[in-house]
């Protein structure tokens, strides 16, 4: 081969490139008009803006048309104004009309195929995904046509028919499982076959799905049921559905199947709510049957939302015998500022063999965020209404026994930086047994803290012995009255009855240093009451009983003195064992304190003789004996209040630990207390009673509280009274004579994970949720409460919630001419057991030990089916019986969908 013009044709090439540069340059200095090579050195770098030149860069054009770095001797030259000169790329690119809007992510687990003539691409693998802008698509297989942007999805099978894997399609909100996908990428658009979606709680199947948008798609002979299974338990069918994605589900005609078997209803149309928020809607009613009221409608009612902070719920129920009922329940919410709601309840209840009876009851929860305004709370607790209300509300076995209702309103407000706080309450409380209702009107209460009046504003050193004597003043004032809803005329005796008052309380105290142990705390206390009434009272002997004799209506004073003095410490005592014991040691920790008293008797103009009885008996009774505040006493008190406090702890060994830390403490004695008085300047009965209380927990399951009263003076036989003799002259070691008593324990035992909490104690555990309100957590947990059926948990095999109570009063009878005992016993329980993993049995309620009788008992039997539950509620004995059985979806949007009867029995 000749080689010999190999290099010549190099340097040709080369000069030829140069010609074609200097060429192009120069016809496109020509057409930009410009003759500065630096324009085109500026344009040449793809991409980039032009050079902004001004008169403080560092670098300047020069005449030469080259860049360097001036000299500071150098006149400044003319600059180039950059803002005139056009921007241009270099590059113009020109996107094709089948070009998509954003990059194409895929992988491939398998492989990749590229069909270059038919503008196809496919992928393989059990992983193989593709992404583009919000579309997540990941298959088997997968296809994508260039040409139309439309990519395909197709599961894969094994050699024996086993799908290995399914499409999953995610796009916005909407993800679908399916057996085949075809969807265009530039459009949004889709067709899908086999596929199954979830819609918040509703889980939907369709042959055939099309996606219209990214909030609407269309299912053809779809299915919606909440069963999670491939093959539902149960399900709603329809031909034709459209769904409006987490808002609406429409359809045509649509009939409901159980285990595959269609059910012979059909509706012409349905709507679904697929909102997630809350919503304005129907409540659905309840069917049942009751002795005394007849066939009923029961709680149909209406949910509206008025506001974003505003709703109201109405319901409503009619029976067939004429009886009805209607509540309102209006609730509002303010996020970090407030809370609450107010349900009015009437009652119109007509039984076949009684009369008329109308009752309404009212209710009403406010709670104030503190945060909103520090120092300043405001909550409300009301509950009120007539006497009757509680035992004619159907199906309740518990409010059926309920005969308290009480109410609570409270502001408090503390000053910043001051001194001084005031609170008002309003209280209110009835006995739907005696029919009695006590109001207490708003109470005023203005406290000031304790101010040390002689101490140096900038003191150095210790503060002096007086710098320690504080001061401080509690002034209350109040008002109540009391009435009878079955007397009528409730505002005359209101008026009748109203009782007000008010008390000041000056404490003057002195704080002492410490003398080695003891600790020593003066203290003087003024006091002063004001009475609105005095009231004089004799025994009347045509009555036979003391009644009321004058009433002076005004403003009364009296007033006491305190003197004290009060020396308290704290002994400790150790016990050990050897090493090989498991307690290491036992510790033994009282407090006794000991306060000496004086109470100089300012109030014998405020007692007078009254007789008791038709033999002649006195007694010294005060004028203000029927006032809102207590009487003072007629007679000095010299002498001392003395109590003492023990604990008991034990700290056991861990045998596989012998570190410090690994010892575990264990309260033995939570507390043992005993206290009393005795008085010095009284001829006789110095001692007070003597009270003794005691509280531990046993094992941390067993919470044991009792307290006792003692009488430390003997009984005459014969007569019945107290003789100035003490019991210990014949018992020294005794505490006196029993007079009453009171023990009670609690516990609380389950079975399976420990750590499970159940539904109540969840909504308890979460009531900072921002989803809830309080008042929303309250009424939830009385619904569990009332019908633990529904929420049974299966996976605690049992449990058991335990209380015992047991009350001891005694008295001298003289017949007997000894102590006869009142004893009161009762339990209350809840428990529950698994039969089987799907079935669960339990009951609540009380048992009387002492009269050895129910108070009421309530019992249910649930049966686990998957989706749905069943529940069958029974309450046996009591005024009110009934028996109840349910079906219903455990899903909460589907709740009312259930399967109700209810049957009601009443004694009266």
């Amino acid at each position: 081969m000749n080689n010999s013009n190999k290099g010549k044709a190099k340097n040709i090439l080369a000069w030829g490139s140069i010609v074609l540069l200097v060429l192009l340059t120069y016809h496109l200095q020509a057409f930009t008009g410009f003759n500065s090579n630096t324009y085109f050195f500026t344009h040449a770098i793809v991409d980039s803006p032009p050079i902004k030149i001004n008169k403080a860069d560092t670098t300047i054009l020069q005449k030469d048309d080259t860049l360097r770095t001036p000299r500071l001797s150098e006149e400044k030259k003319p600059v180039v104004d950059s803002s005139k000169i056009p921007f241009a790329d270099t590059f113009n690119i020109r996107l094709s009309k089948d070009s998509l809007l954003a990059p194409v992510v895929y992988h491939a687990d398998d492989s990749m195929v590229i069909d270059v003539p038919n503008e196809k691409m496919y992928l393989y693998g059990k992983v193989s995904s593709v992404k583009y802008d919000e579309n997540d698509l990941s298959a088997p297989v997968i296809e994508f046509d260039q040409k139309t942007s439309t990519v395909g999805a197709y599961l894969k099978k094994d050699s024996t028919g086993k799908v290995l894997a399914y499409p999953y399609f995610k796009q916005s909100d909407f993800e679908s499982v399916s057996d085949t996908i075809r969807f265009n990428m530039k459009t949004g658009k889709g067709l899908t076959k086999g596929t199954y979606t979830k819609q918040g709680e509703m889980f939907v199947y369709g042959e055939k799905i099309k996606k219209a948008d990214t909030s609407v798609f269309y299912a053809l002979n779809g299915r919606f049921t909440t069963c999670n299974l491939d093959t539902p338990h149960f399900a709603f069918i329809a031909k034709k559905i459209k769904f409006v994605n987490k808002k609406w589900a429409y359809t045509g005609p649509v009939h409901p199947e159980f285990e595959g078997v269609p059910l012979p209803i059909t509706l012409p149309f349905g709507i679904f709510p697929l909102t997630q928020g809350r919503h304005s809607g129907l409540l659905a009613p309840s069917f049942i049957a009751d002795e005394q009221r007849g066939l009923a409608l029961q709680n149909l009612g209406y949910y509206k939302i008025i506001t974003q902070n505003l709703d109201v719920i109405t319901r409503g129920s009619l029976y067939s015998y004429g009886s009805y009922n209607v509540t309102v329940n209006p609730r509002y919410f303010k996020r970090y500022r407030y809370q609450g709601n107010v349900n009015v309840s009437y009652q119109n209840f007509q039984p076949l063999d009684a009369g008329k009876t109308k009752s309404i009851n009212f209710q009403w929860v406010h709670n104030a965020d503190n945060k909103a305004r520090p120092g300043v709370t405001f909550m409300a607790n009301v509950n009120a209404g007539s006497t009757k209300y509680n035992s004619q509300v159907p199906n309740n076995a518990q409010l059926n026994f309920n005969n308290q209702l009480a109410s609570t309103i409270s502001y408090s407000k503390v000053w910043k930086n001051k001194p001084y706080n005031i609170s008002i309450n309003a209280n209110h409380n009835q006995n739907s047994t005696t029919g009695i209702t006590n109001i207490f009107f708003p109470d005023a209460s203005f406290n000031v803290n304790t101010l040390y009046p002689f101490r140096r504003k900038e003191p150095i050193g210790d503060y002096k012995w007086y710098e320690n004597i504080g001061i401080a003043y509690n002034g209350n004032t109040k008002a109540q009255s009391n009435f009878y809803d079955t007397a009528g005329r409730i505002i005359n005796q209101i008026n009748d009855n109203l009782k007000y008052g008010a008390i000041h309380r000056v404490p003057i105290t002195l704080a002492l240093p410490s003398l080695g142990v003891l600790q020593l705390a003066p203290s003087v206390s003024y006091e002063e009451t004001w009475y609105q009434s005095k009231v004089t009272k004799q025994y009347n002997p045509a009555s036979k009983k003391i009644d009321t004799v004058d009433i002076k209506k005004g403003l009364y004073t009296a007033r006491q003195m305190t003197f004290g003095l009060t020396a308290s410490t704290r002994v400790f005592g150790l016990f050990g064992f050897g090493e090989k014991s498991s307690i290491k040691a036992i510790r033994h920790e009282i407090r006794p304190s000991i306060t000496a008293n004086y109470i100089p008797n300012f109030n014998n103009k405020n007692y007078y003789k009254s007789v008791i009885d038709s033999a002649g008996n006195s007694r010294n009774a005060s004028y203000f004996e029927d006032n809102n505040y207590a009487a003072y006493n007629n007679v000095a008190f010299g002498g001392i209040n003395f109590s003492i406090d023990n604990n008991i702890t034990a700290k056991f060994r861990n045998k596989k630990d012998t570190s410090a830390k690994a010892d575990k403490k264990v309260s033995l004695l939570d507390g043992l207390s005993i206290s009393g008085s005795y008085n010095f300047l009284i001829d006789s009965f110095q001692f007070s009673f003597i009270s003794v209380s005691a509280r531990t927990n046993l094992y941390d399951k067993i919470n044991v509280t009792a307290t006792a009263s003692f009488d430390p003076y003997q009984i005459d036989k014969t007569t019945g009274r107290r003789i100035n003799k003490t019991v210990w002259a014949k018992k020294p070691l005794t505490l006196g004579n029993l007079t009453s008593a009171t023990v009670a324990l609690q516990t609380s035992f389950k079975g399976g994970d420990q750590s499970k909490k159940t539904p109540t104690e969840t909504l308890n555990s979460n009531r900072n949720s921002t989803t809830l309100n309080n008042d929303e957590y309250d009424r939830d947990a009385a619904y569990i409460q009332a019908n633990p059926g529904e929420f049974a948990d299966f996976t605690i095999p049992w449990s058991i919630d335990l209380s015992y109570s047991l009350t001891v009063s005694k008295s001298f009878d003289i017949t007997k001419a000894g102590y006869t005992s009142i004893l009161a016993q009762g339990i209350t329980f809840n428990a529950s057991t698994n039969l089987t993993s799907k079935w669960k049995l339990g009951a609540q309620g009380t048992f009387d030990v002492t009269s050895q009788k129910l108070g009421y008992l309530s019992g249910y039997l649930s049966r686990d089916l998957h989706c749905w539950q069943m529940n069958i509620s029974v309450s046996p004995v009591g005024r009110s019986r009934y028996f109840s059985i349910s079906i219903s979806p455990k899903s909460t949007i589907l709740r009312d969908l259930k399967v109700n009867r209810t049957r009601s029995f009443t004694d009266f």
